[in-house]
């Protein structure tokens, strides 16, 4: 963050019958988190998110646990997804673009992420059977692609997100959200040699 930027912070709150979620973001932070969604693994992925992106992220989240982790998942990752969107402002002077090839043992993932004010999606290459496994004992593999859906369309983010190797799901989806997190961190930084918007329509 340049001296004159202005804060890229946002803090946002949503209360629904399946979910209460607290969520504050600082896209200009060190990398640090304080996660608590009551899904332990999502809390894992979302903190590999916060550090490699270099946002500092706070959560508290509850919800209707008992029935499925699917409505507390996908809440947080629209609340996410608006958080970003609010905080990256009117993004002058951003890279907008970003890229990311990352390993995690065996399996291998790669993000590319255009901060477009289009939202839209393109995941892929996830093994066959990959969605309906259990990491963990409650965070089903077909959440992923949810996550990334939900930050993507509420962020109005463009985000491509393919898996080229793996066999351990584990693996598999936090080498996708570190990937999904490098090529966010480089897309939201300050480009020293970018004047106002990066588009030429001069809005994004």
């Amino acid at each position: 963050m340049t001296a004159s930027s202005p804060s890229r912070t946002a803090r946002v709150q949503r209360e629904t019958s399946e979910s209460s979620i607290d969520l504050s973001i600082d896209l200009d932070g060190t990398g640090s988190s304080d996660i608590e969604t009551g899904v332990p693994f999502y809390d894992h992925l979302l903190t590999a998110f916060a550090k490699h992106s270099l946002t500092d992220l706070t959560v508290r989240a509850s919800g209707d646990l008992e029935i499925d982790v699917h409505h507390t998942v996908e809440d947080v990752g629209i609340v996410l997804g608006q958080a970003i969107k609010q905080a990256l402002g009117d993004k002058r002077g951003i890279s907008r673009y970003g890229d990311a090839l990352v390993p995690l043992d065996e399996a291998l993932a790669q993000a590319v992420v255009d901060i477009s004010g289009r939202p839209f999606l393109v995941h892929s290459g996830e093994p066959v059977g990959f969605e309906y496994h259990l990491i963990g004992g409650h965070f089903t593999g077909s959440m992923v692609r949810h996550v990334f859906e939900a930050i993507a369309y509420n962020a109005a983010l463009t985000v491509h997100v393919t898996v080229l190797g793996g066999r351990d799901p584990h693996h598999i989806a936090e080498a996708e959200f570190k990937a999904f997190a490098r090529a966010f961190r480089q897309a939201k930084a300050f480009d020293p040699l970018v004047s106002g918007v990066p588009s030429t329509k001069g809005a994004l």
